[in-house]
């Protein structure tokens, strides 16, 4: 049997005003026989480095031999929040567009981030499918975010394998805050429009390597390429909770400092009225706030940073449907 190739290219994404180039390393893994392109992304926000370490752990067990078709993978998307270990760049990089996040298709003339989009965006356009690797809070159930109403999308979903799977209303159907906020512009939503099915797993912890989360990244791509076709095998049937994405987030109204409720674990149901924590007032000591849940669903993440501000996100409770 004929071996798959790999090879790895240094890429130009954008220039800085002193000339400086911006580049990554983009991965190209091509098998002996025809198949589908799977685009893979990690470090779109640089200091969700979990991703880049699922891409480098990938890269050891992918089976060249048994590959049919192409896998791109990029494990450093901005090296520019990665190098600041930061979620955006500053106001002086890209004022317009701090969130690469935010701006994708891109756009070739425009702002830093947008340059480095449509860089890679011609790697994205060429592919049949899409994973983009994130990560989150300290204390969040891994989970993959998809398009609700794109089927495609979700046996994508599914076949990553977490317990959770969340739907994402957008566009017409999305919240004036998923507009306000710009989430048209993320990586999945604009390959979905295009076509292109798309997921975002949410693998957890940022700014550590936590062995748990790498492992079900590594293995959720696996089976993504078997979903696909890329490898042989059967993706295994799972229990899996679908829930609805951006809809029950629970916001504090005061500042202070949160104590979070320590009989609580994120994965565990929660009913409508239960007291998530108390944020208190740290001089006085009086408890400001007993923040509550808003409805019925799944907990599946809970801050353990004590120090809140009003209106500051925290926890999320996940809806869950009906199918």
């Amino acid at each position: 049997m004929a071996a798959g190739t790999h090879t790895a290219e240094e890429v130009t994404l954008a220039r800085l005003p002193s000339g400086v180039e911006i580049t990554t390393t983009v991965h190209s893994y091509d098998g002996a026989d025809d198949g589908p392109t799977l685009y893979v992304q990690a470090a779109q926000h640089g200091r969700e480095i979990n991703g880049t370490e699922v891409l480098r752990r990938f890269h050891d067990r992918l089976p060249l031999e048994s590959l049919a078709g192409r896998i791109v993978a990029v494990p450093v998307a901005n090296p520019l929040t990665f190098d600041r270990v930061s979620y955006t760049t500053p106001e002086i990089i890209d004022s317009v567009n701090p969130n690469m996040n935010r701006v994708w298709p891109g756009n070739a003339g425009g702002s830093l981030h947008e340059r480095m989009a449509a860089r890679l965006w011609e790697y994205v356009g060429d592919a049949d499918a899409v994973v983009d690797l994130h990560t989150g809070s300290p204390d969040m159930l891994p989970h993959v975010v998809f398009l609700e109403g794109d089927e495609e999308s979700r046996a994508l979903a599914e076949a990553f394998g977490t317990d959770l799977l969340l739907s994402e209303e957008a566009d017409d159907d999305a919240s004036e805050e998923w507009h306000r906020r710009g989430f048209a512009g993320k990586l999945r939503v604009a390959a979905a429009n295009e076509g292109i099915p798309s997921i975002t797993p949410e693998l957890a912890h940022n700014k550590q390597i936590l062995e748990d989360a790498v492992e079900i990244g590594v293995g959720g791509l696996l089976d993504v390429c078997r979903q696909l076709g890329l490898l042989p095998g059967e993706v295994p049937a799972r229990e899996q909770t679908l829930a609805r994405n951006h809809l029950g987030q629970v916001v504090t109204d005061h500042s202070g400092l949160f104590r979070p409720d320590p009989a609580l674990e994120i994965g565990q149901p929660v009913s409508e009225g239960d007291v998530l924590g108390t944020v208190y007032e740290p001089t006085t000591y009086e408890a400001l706030e007993e923040a509550t849940v808003g409805r019925e669903g799944l907990l599946y993440t809970l801050t353990q940073e004590a120090t809140v501000a009003a209106g500051e996100k925290l926890a999320s409770v996940a809806l869950i449907r009906e199918e």
